[in-house]
Protein backbone atom coordinates (compact mmCIF):
# COMPACT_ATOMS: atom_id res chain seq x y z
CA UNK A 1 0.00 0.00 0.00
CA UNK A 2 2.81 2.39 0.87
CA UNK A 3 4.63 1.69 -2.41
CA UNK A 4 1.45 2.27 -4.41
CA UNK A 5 1.04 5.63 -2.70
CA UNK A 6 4.65 6.58 -3.39
CA UNK A 7 4.77 5.23 -6.94
CA UNK A 8 3.60 8.44 -8.62
CA UNK A 9 6.05 10.73 -6.83
CA UNK A 10 8.92 8.28 -7.18
CA UNK A 11 8.17 8.02 -10.90
CA UNK A 12 8.24 11.78 -11.46
CA UNK A 13 9.95 14.03 -8.92
CA UNK A 14 13.09 12.15 -7.91
CA UNK A 15 13.84 10.81 -11.43
CA UNK A 16 13.46 14.38 -12.69
CA UNK A 17 15.93 15.62 -10.07
CA UNK A 18 18.51 12.99 -11.01
CA UNK A 19 18.03 13.55 -14.74
CA UNK A 20 18.17 17.31 -14.27
CA UNK A 21 21.51 16.95 -12.50
CA UNK A 22 22.83 14.81 -15.39
CA UNK A 23 21.69 17.30 -18.04
CA UNK A 24 23.06 20.26 -16.10
CA UNK A 25 26.45 18.63 -15.57
CA UNK A 26 26.52 17.70 -19.28
CA UNK A 27 25.99 21.37 -20.16
CA UNK A 28 28.61 22.87 -17.87
CA UNK A 29 31.23 20.10 -17.92
CA UNK A 30 31.24 19.69 -21.69
CA UNK A 31 31.86 23.41 -22.10
CA UNK A 32 34.34 23.74 -19.23
CA UNK A 33 36.46 20.83 -20.51
CA UNK A 34 36.92 22.68 -23.80
CA UNK A 35 37.65 26.05 -22.17
CA UNK A 36 40.12 24.83 -19.53
CA UNK A 37 43.54 23.91 -20.93
CA UNK A 38 46.64 22.15 -19.68
CA UNK A 39 49.87 22.42 -21.71
CA UNK A 40 47.89 24.38 -24.33
CA UNK A 41 45.59 21.36 -24.79
CA UNK A 42 41.88 21.40 -23.79
CA UNK A 43 40.96 19.03 -20.97
CA UNK A 44 38.49 17.35 -23.32
CA UNK A 45 41.40 16.01 -25.38
CA UNK A 46 42.71 13.86 -22.51
CA UNK A 47 41.42 10.28 -22.48
CA UNK A 48 40.98 10.25 -18.70
CA UNK A 49 38.71 13.28 -18.92
CA UNK A 50 36.86 11.74 -21.88
CA UNK A 51 35.90 8.77 -19.70
CA UNK A 52 34.20 11.10 -17.21
CA UNK A 53 32.58 13.20 -19.94
CA UNK A 54 31.21 10.07 -21.62
CA UNK A 55 29.64 8.82 -18.41
CA UNK A 56 28.03 12.19 -17.81
CA UNK A 57 26.57 12.50 -21.32
CA UNK A 58 25.68 8.83 -21.77
CA UNK A 59 23.97 8.66 -18.39
CA UNK A 60 22.01 11.84 -19.11
CA UNK A 61 20.46 10.39 -22.27
CA UNK A 62 19.81 6.96 -20.76
CA UNK A 63 18.21 8.48 -17.67
CA UNK A 64 16.06 10.85 -19.68
CA UNK A 65 14.80 7.97 -21.82
CA UNK A 66 13.65 6.02 -18.76
CA UNK A 67 12.15 9.15 -17.17
CA UNK A 68 10.07 9.95 -20.25
CA UNK A 69 8.77 6.40 -20.64
CA UNK A 70 7.74 6.08 -16.99
CA UNK A 71 6.14 9.53 -16.86
CA UNK A 72 4.07 8.49 -19.87
CA UNK A 73 2.84 5.46 -17.93
CA UNK A 74 1.75 7.74 -15.09
CA UNK A 75 0.00 10.00 -17.63
CA UNK A 76 -1.98 6.96 -18.74
CA UNK A 77 -3.20 6.40 -15.18
CA UNK A 78 -0.82 3.65 -14.14
CA UNK A 79 0.75 3.43 -10.68
CA UNK A 80 3.99 1.62 -11.52
CA UNK A 81 5.34 0.74 -8.10
CA UNK A 82 8.10 -1.57 -9.38
CA UNK A 83 9.17 0.82 -12.12
CA UNK A 84 9.12 3.72 -9.67
CA UNK A 85 11.57 1.82 -7.45
CA UNK A 86 13.80 1.19 -10.47
CA UNK A 87 13.81 4.86 -11.43
CA UNK A 88 14.22 6.11 -7.88
CA UNK A 89 17.33 4.01 -7.34
CA UNK A 90 19.05 4.11 -10.71
CA UNK A 91 18.33 7.70 -11.73
CA UNK A 92 19.32 9.21 -8.39
CA UNK A 93 22.48 7.06 -8.22
CA UNK A 94 23.46 8.00 -11.76
CA UNK A 95 22.62 11.63 -11.06
CA UNK A 96 25.03 11.54 -8.13
CA UNK A 97 27.63 9.84 -10.34
CA UNK A 98 27.33 12.62 -12.93
CA UNK A 99 27.84 15.29 -10.29
CA UNK A 100 30.89 13.42 -8.98
CA UNK A 101 32.46 13.22 -12.44
CA UNK A 102 31.72 16.91 -13.02
CA UNK A 103 33.43 17.76 -9.73
CA UNK A 104 36.47 15.73 -10.78
CA UNK A 105 36.76 17.51 -14.13
CA UNK A 106 36.33 20.99 -12.63
CA UNK A 107 38.83 20.36 -9.84
CA UNK A 108 39.43 23.37 -7.59
CA UNK A 109 36.79 25.37 -9.47
CA UNK A 110 34.13 23.11 -7.91
CA UNK A 111 35.40 22.90 -4.32
CA UNK A 112 36.01 26.58 -3.52
CA UNK A 113 32.55 27.76 -2.50
CA UNK A 114 31.45 31.16 -3.72
CA UNK A 115 29.27 32.96 -6.26
CA UNK A 116 31.18 31.51 -9.24
CA UNK A 117 30.94 27.88 -8.10
CA UNK A 118 27.99 26.43 -10.02
CA UNK A 119 28.54 22.80 -8.87
CA UNK A 120 29.18 22.87 -5.12
CA UNK A 121 25.55 23.03 -4.01
CA UNK A 122 24.64 20.18 -6.35
CA UNK A 123 27.25 18.01 -4.66
CA UNK A 124 25.96 18.96 -1.23
CA UNK A 125 22.38 18.17 -2.24
CA UNK A 126 23.09 14.77 -3.83
CA UNK A 127 22.70 12.75 -0.57
CA UNK A 128 19.18 14.14 -0.16
CA UNK A 129 17.65 12.51 -3.23
CA UNK A 130 19.63 9.34 -2.50
CA UNK A 131 18.02 9.08 0.95
CA UNK A 132 14.41 10.31 0.76
CA UNK A 133 11.33 8.20 -0.16
CA UNK A 134 13.12 4.92 0.48
CA UNK A 135 16.89 4.95 0.88
CA UNK A 136 18.67 3.57 -2.15
CA UNK A 137 20.14 0.62 -0.25
CA UNK A 138 16.61 -0.39 0.71
CA UNK A 139 15.25 0.23 -2.79
CA UNK A 140 17.86 -1.95 -4.48
CA UNK A 141 18.02 -4.81 -2.00
CA UNK A 142 14.35 -5.22 -1.11
CA UNK A 143 11.99 -3.26 -3.31
CA UNK A 144 12.87 -3.61 -6.98
CA UNK A 145 12.75 -7.40 -7.24
CA UNK A 146 11.22 -8.29 -3.89
CA UNK A 147 7.99 -6.33 -4.15
CA UNK A 148 7.19 -7.45 -7.69
CA UNK A 149 8.49 -11.02 -7.84
CA UNK A 150 5.24 -12.71 -6.78
CA UNK A 151 2.71 -10.28 -8.22
CA UNK A 152 4.43 -10.04 -11.60
CA UNK A 153 4.99 -13.79 -11.98
CA UNK A 154 2.49 -15.38 -14.39
CA UNK A 155 1.85 -18.40 -12.12
CA UNK A 156 3.12 -18.04 -8.53
CA UNK A 157 0.39 -15.69 -7.27
CA UNK A 158 -2.32 -17.92 -8.77
CA UNK A 159 -0.73 -20.99 -7.19
CA UNK A 160 -0.66 -19.31 -3.79
CA UNK A 161 -4.31 -18.31 -4.15
CA UNK A 162 -5.31 -21.90 -4.95
CA UNK A 163 -3.52 -23.13 -1.84
CA UNK A 164 -5.93 -21.09 0.30
CA UNK A 165 -9.20 -22.20 -1.29
CA UNK A 166 -11.70 -24.15 0.82
CA UNK A 167 -12.67 -26.55 -1.97
CA UNK A 168 -9.49 -28.61 -1.77
CA UNK A 169 -10.46 -31.17 -4.40
CA UNK A 170 -11.24 -28.60 -7.09
CA UNK A 171 -8.28 -26.46 -6.02
CA UNK A 172 -5.92 -29.44 -6.29
CA UNK A 173 -7.10 -30.19 -9.82
CA UNK A 174 -6.67 -26.57 -10.85
CA UNK A 175 -3.28 -26.47 -9.13
CA UNK A 176 -2.05 -29.51 -11.05
CA UNK A 177 -3.01 -27.90 -14.35
CA UNK A 178 -1.34 -24.65 -13.33
CA UNK A 179 1.78 -26.45 -12.16
CA UNK A 180 2.14 -28.20 -15.53
CA UNK A 181 1.92 -24.78 -17.24
CA UNK A 182 4.50 -23.45 -14.80
CA UNK A 183 6.89 -26.33 -15.56
CA UNK A 184 6.43 -25.82 -19.29
CA UNK A 185 7.06 -22.11 -18.80
CA UNK A 186 10.33 -22.78 -16.96
CA UNK A 187 11.43 -25.34 -19.55
CA UNK A 188 10.62 -22.90 -22.34
CA UNK A 189 12.75 -20.21 -20.67
CA UNK A 190 15.64 -22.65 -20.30
CA UNK A 191 15.40 -23.63 -23.95
CA UNK A 192 15.10 -20.00 -25.09
CA UNK A 193 18.11 -19.02 -22.99
CA UNK A 194 20.27 -21.73 -24.53
CA UNK A 195 19.03 -21.15 -28.09
CA UNK A 196 19.49 -17.38 -27.92
CA UNK A 197 22.94 -17.67 -26.37
CA UNK A 198 24.05 -20.11 -29.05
CA UNK A 199 23.36 -17.37 -31.56
CA UNK A 200 20.24 -18.87 -33.09
CA UNK A 201 18.23 -15.84 -31.95
CA UNK A 202 19.43 -14.11 -35.09
CA UNK A 203 16.79 -16.03 -36.98
CA UNK A 204 14.07 -14.27 -34.98
CA UNK A 205 12.36 -11.23 -36.54
CA UNK A 206 12.84 -8.06 -34.48
CA UNK A 207 11.92 -4.40 -35.09
CA UNK A 208 14.29 -1.51 -35.64
CA UNK A 209 17.11 -0.60 -38.00
CA UNK A 210 20.41 -2.37 -38.60
CA UNK A 211 21.84 -0.95 -35.35
CA UNK A 212 18.94 -1.46 -32.98
CA UNK A 213 18.01 -4.96 -34.19
CA UNK A 214 21.13 -6.43 -32.61
CA UNK A 215 20.26 -4.79 -29.33
CA UNK A 216 16.67 -6.06 -29.48
CA UNK A 217 18.03 -9.60 -29.84
CA UNK A 218 20.41 -9.04 -26.94
CA UNK A 219 17.45 -7.92 -24.81
CA UNK A 220 15.51 -11.05 -25.76
CA UNK A 221 18.50 -13.15 -24.75
CA UNK A 222 18.91 -11.47 -21.38
CA UNK A 223 15.16 -11.42 -20.70
CA UNK A 224 14.99 -15.19 -21.15
CA UNK A 225 17.97 -15.66 -18.82
CA UNK A 226 16.41 -13.37 -16.22
CA UNK A 227 13.07 -15.20 -16.33
CA UNK A 228 14.84 -18.54 -15.89
CA UNK A 229 17.02 -17.42 -12.97
CA UNK A 230 14.21 -15.56 -11.22
CA UNK A 231 11.93 -18.60 -11.45
CA UNK A 232 14.57 -21.03 -10.20
CA UNK A 233 15.66 -18.69 -7.40
CA UNK A 234 12.09 -18.47 -6.13
CA UNK A 235 11.63 -22.24 -6.47
CA UNK A 236 14.88 -23.29 -4.79
CA UNK A 237 15.12 -20.59 -2.13
CA UNK A 238 11.45 -19.95 -1.40
CA UNK A 239 10.89 -17.54 1.45
CA UNK A 240 14.60 -17.37 2.26
CA UNK A 241 15.09 -15.31 -0.93
CA UNK A 242 13.78 -12.32 1.05
CA UNK A 243 16.70 -12.66 3.43
CA UNK A 244 19.25 -13.21 0.64
CA UNK A 245 19.21 -9.51 -0.13
CA UNK A 246 22.25 -9.47 -2.39
CA UNK A 247 20.79 -12.18 -4.63
CA UNK A 248 17.52 -10.26 -4.74
CA UNK A 249 19.43 -7.06 -5.51
CA UNK A 250 21.24 -8.67 -8.46
CA UNK A 251 18.00 -10.00 -9.89
CA UNK A 252 16.62 -6.49 -9.46
CA UNK A 253 19.65 -5.08 -11.27
CA UNK A 254 19.01 -7.31 -14.28
CA UNK A 255 15.35 -6.30 -14.37
CA UNK A 256 16.31 -2.64 -14.04
CA UNK A 257 18.82 -2.68 -16.87
CA UNK A 258 16.38 -4.53 -19.13
CA UNK A 259 13.92 -1.69 -18.51
CA UNK A 260 16.51 1.05 -19.04
CA UNK A 261 17.61 -0.61 -22.28
CA UNK A 262 14.01 -0.87 -23.47
CA UNK A 263 13.43 2.80 -22.71
CA UNK A 264 16.51 3.84 -24.71
CA UNK A 265 15.48 1.70 -27.68
CA UNK A 266 11.94 3.08 -27.59
CA UNK A 267 13.17 6.67 -27.53
CA UNK A 268 15.52 6.05 -30.45
CA UNK A 269 12.66 4.43 -32.39
CA UNK A 270 10.21 7.23 -31.53
CA UNK A 271 12.69 9.83 -32.78
CA UNK A 272 12.80 8.07 -36.14
CA UNK A 273 16.15 6.32 -35.62
CA UNK A 274 18.26 9.41 -36.43
CA UNK A 275 21.88 8.72 -37.29
CA UNK A 276 23.19 11.55 -35.09
CA UNK A 277 21.73 9.83 -32.00
CA UNK A 278 23.47 6.51 -32.63
CA UNK A 279 26.50 7.16 -30.36
CA UNK A 280 24.16 7.85 -27.42
CA UNK A 281 22.04 4.77 -28.15
CA UNK A 282 25.11 2.57 -28.45
CA UNK A 283 26.54 3.92 -25.20
CA UNK A 284 23.23 3.47 -23.36
CA UNK A 285 22.77 -0.11 -24.57
CA UNK A 286 26.39 -1.20 -24.06
CA UNK A 287 26.29 0.24 -20.55
CA UNK A 288 22.94 -1.35 -19.64
CA UNK A 289 23.58 -4.74 -21.23
CA UNK A 290 27.06 -4.83 -19.74
CA UNK A 291 25.76 -4.08 -16.25
CA UNK A 292 22.97 -6.66 -16.65
CA UNK A 293 25.47 -9.35 -17.65
CA UNK A 294 27.69 -8.39 -14.74
CA UNK A 295 24.75 -8.85 -12.36
CA UNK A 296 23.93 -12.24 -13.92
CA UNK A 297 27.57 -13.28 -13.61
CA UNK A 298 27.74 -12.31 -9.93
CA UNK A 299 24.40 -14.00 -9.26
CA UNK A 300 25.68 -17.28 -10.69
CA UNK A 301 28.96 -16.93 -8.79
CA UNK A 302 27.04 -16.69 -5.52
CA UNK A 303 24.12 -19.03 -6.22
CA UNK A 304 23.52 -21.05 -3.02
CA UNK A 305 23.45 -24.38 -4.84
CA UNK A 306 26.85 -24.48 -6.53
CA UNK A 307 25.97 -27.42 -8.77
CA UNK A 308 22.85 -25.68 -10.06
CA UNK A 309 24.83 -22.45 -10.46
CA UNK A 310 27.42 -24.17 -12.67
CA UNK A 311 24.71 -25.81 -14.79
CA UNK A 312 22.93 -22.48 -15.23
CA UNK A 313 26.17 -20.81 -16.29
CA UNK A 314 26.36 -23.17 -19.25
CA UNK A 315 22.89 -22.03 -20.31
CA UNK A 316 23.37 -18.31 -19.67
CA UNK A 317 27.01 -17.84 -20.75
CA UNK A 318 27.95 -20.71 -23.07
CA UNK A 319 30.54 -18.46 -24.76
CA UNK A 320 31.18 -16.08 -21.86
CA UNK A 321 29.93 -12.53 -21.47
CA UNK A 322 29.16 -10.62 -24.66
CA UNK A 323 28.81 -7.09 -23.30
CA UNK A 324 31.38 -5.55 -20.96
CA UNK A 325 30.42 -1.88 -21.28
CA UNK A 326 31.17 0.99 -23.68
CA UNK A 327 34.51 0.85 -25.48
CA UNK A 328 37.15 3.59 -25.25
CA UNK A 329 36.32 4.64 -28.81
CA UNK A 330 32.62 4.94 -27.99
CA UNK A 331 33.43 6.93 -24.85
CA UNK A 332 35.43 9.36 -26.98
CA UNK A 333 32.47 9.84 -29.35
CA UNK A 334 30.06 10.66 -26.53
CA UNK A 335 32.61 12.90 -24.82
CA UNK A 336 33.05 14.87 -28.05
CA UNK A 337 29.27 15.13 -28.43
CA UNK A 338 28.68 17.01 -25.16
CA UNK A 339 31.46 19.43 -26.04
CA UNK A 340 29.90 20.45 -29.36
CA UNK A 341 28.63 23.92 -30.18
CA UNK A 342 25.13 25.12 -29.40
CA UNK A 343 22.66 24.04 -32.06
CA UNK A 344 24.11 20.60 -32.71
CA UNK A 345 21.08 18.27 -33.05
CA UNK A 346 22.45 15.47 -30.85
CA UNK A 347 23.52 17.91 -28.14
CA UNK A 348 20.18 19.74 -28.24
CA UNK A 349 18.30 16.45 -27.88
CA UNK A 350 20.52 15.50 -24.95
CA UNK A 351 20.02 18.87 -23.20
CA UNK A 352 16.29 19.20 -23.98
CA UNK A 353 14.54 20.92 -21.08
CA UNK A 354 17.78 22.03 -19.39
CA UNK A 355 17.66 25.66 -18.25
CA UNK A 356 20.51 27.74 -19.65
CA UNK A 357 20.94 31.01 -17.72
CA UNK A 358 21.62 34.17 -19.72
CA UNK A 359 21.59 36.85 -17.02
CA UNK A 360 24.63 39.05 -16.51
CA UNK A 361 26.67 37.93 -13.54
CA UNK A 362 25.43 34.34 -13.68
CA UNK A 363 28.46 31.98 -13.75
CA UNK A 364 26.80 29.50 -16.13
CA UNK A 365 25.88 32.35 -18.49
CA UNK A 366 29.52 33.47 -18.33
CA UNK A 367 30.60 29.92 -19.18
CA UNK A 368 28.35 29.85 -22.24
CA UNK A 369 29.52 33.31 -23.32
CA UNK A 370 33.17 32.27 -23.01
CA UNK A 371 32.46 29.15 -25.07
CA UNK A 372 30.91 31.22 -27.85
CA UNK A 373 33.76 33.75 -27.90
CA UNK A 374 36.43 31.05 -27.91
CA UNK A 375 34.69 29.13 -30.70
CA UNK A 376 34.55 32.32 -32.80
CA UNK A 377 38.20 33.07 -32.06
CA UNK A 378 39.41 29.51 -32.75
CA UNK A 379 40.84 30.36 -36.23
CA UNK A 380 42.74 33.29 -34.71
CA UNK A 381 44.18 31.04 -32.00
CA UNK A 382 45.42 28.65 -34.69
CA UNK A 383 47.02 31.55 -36.55
CA UNK A 384 48.68 32.75 -33.37
CA UNK A 385 50.09 29.34 -32.41
CA UNK A 386 51.35 28.80 -35.97
CA UNK A 387 53.21 32.10 -35.78
CA UNK A 388 54.77 31.07 -32.48
CA UNK A 389 55.73 27.70 -33.92
CA UNK A 390 57.42 29.36 -36.92
CA UNK A 391 59.31 31.78 -34.65
CA UNK A 392 57.62 34.91 -35.96
CA UNK A 393 56.25 35.70 -32.47
CA UNK A 394 58.72 35.46 -29.59
CA UNK A 395 57.44 37.20 -26.44
CA UNK A 396 59.85 38.04 -23.64
CA UNK A 397 59.01 36.88 -20.10
CA UNK A 398 56.02 38.84 -18.83
CA UNK A 399 54.96 40.10 -22.26
CA UNK A 400 51.49 39.40 -23.66
CA UNK A 401 51.66 36.85 -26.45
CA UNK A 402 48.71 38.48 -28.22
CA UNK A 403 50.20 42.00 -28.01
CA UNK A 404 53.54 40.82 -29.39
CA UNK A 405 51.72 39.05 -32.24
CA UNK A 406 49.93 42.30 -33.12
CA UNK A 407 53.17 44.31 -32.97
CA UNK A 408 54.93 41.82 -35.23
CA UNK A 409 52.13 41.88 -37.78
CA UNK A 410 51.15 38.23 -37.24
CA UNK A 411 47.71 39.47 -36.14
CA UNK A 412 45.65 42.50 -37.06
CA UNK A 413 44.74 44.90 -34.21
CA UNK A 414 41.04 43.95 -34.43
CA UNK A 415 41.96 40.28 -34.27
CA UNK A 416 44.12 40.94 -31.23
CA UNK A 417 41.20 42.67 -29.52
CA UNK A 418 38.94 39.70 -30.22
CA UNK A 419 41.51 37.32 -28.76
CA UNK A 420 41.87 39.50 -25.66
CA UNK A 421 38.10 39.43 -25.14
CA UNK A 422 37.97 35.66 -25.54
CA UNK A 423 40.89 35.11 -23.16
CA UNK A 424 39.37 37.48 -20.61
CA UNK A 425 36.11 35.49 -20.77
CA UNK A 426 38.07 32.24 -20.36
CA UNK A 427 39.94 33.62 -17.35
CA UNK A 428 36.70 34.79 -15.71
CA UNK A 429 35.33 31.23 -15.94
CA UNK A 430 38.47 29.45 -14.74
CA UNK A 431 39.26 31.69 -11.77
CA UNK A 432 37.96 30.54 -8.41
CA UNK A 433 36.36 32.89 -5.91
CA UNK A 434 38.71 34.84 -3.65
CA UNK A 435 37.75 36.82 -0.56
CA UNK A 436 39.71 39.27 1.57
CA UNK A 437 39.78 39.14 5.33
CA UNK A 438 37.09 41.78 5.75
CA UNK A 439 34.63 39.73 3.70
CA UNK A 440 35.24 36.55 5.66
CA UNK A 441 35.20 37.90 9.23
CA UNK A 442 32.00 39.28 10.83
CA UNK A 443 31.84 42.90 11.86
CA UNK A 444 32.50 43.56 15.56
CA UNK A 445 29.38 42.88 17.60
CA UNK A 446 27.63 40.95 14.81
CA UNK A 447 27.26 37.23 14.25
CA UNK A 448 27.37 36.06 10.65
Amino acid sequence: MLMNCLSVGRSISLPAVGTGAAKYTSLVTGQYANIREQFNVPLAAFEGIQESLARIGGNAWLMDSARLLTAKAVDLGEKPSVLSAILKYHLTERGRECIQHAMDVHGGKAIIMGPNNYLGRNWQGAPIFITVEGANILSRNLMIFGQGAIRCHPFVLKEMALAGREDQGQALKAFDELLIEHIMFAAGNAASTLVFNLGLGRLEAVPGDALSQGYFRALNRQAAAFALLADLSMLLLGGTLKRRERLSARLGDVLSYLYLSSAALKRYHDLGSPKHMQPLLRWALEESLGQAEKALDRLLDNFPNRLVGCALRVLVFPFGRRHTGPSDELDAEVAALIGRSKGDPALEELLAGCFRPQADGDPVAALQRATELLNEAAPLHRTLYQAVKEGRVQPAPGESLIDVAVQSGALQPDDGQRLHEAEHARRAVIDVDAFDKAQLLPEPGKVR
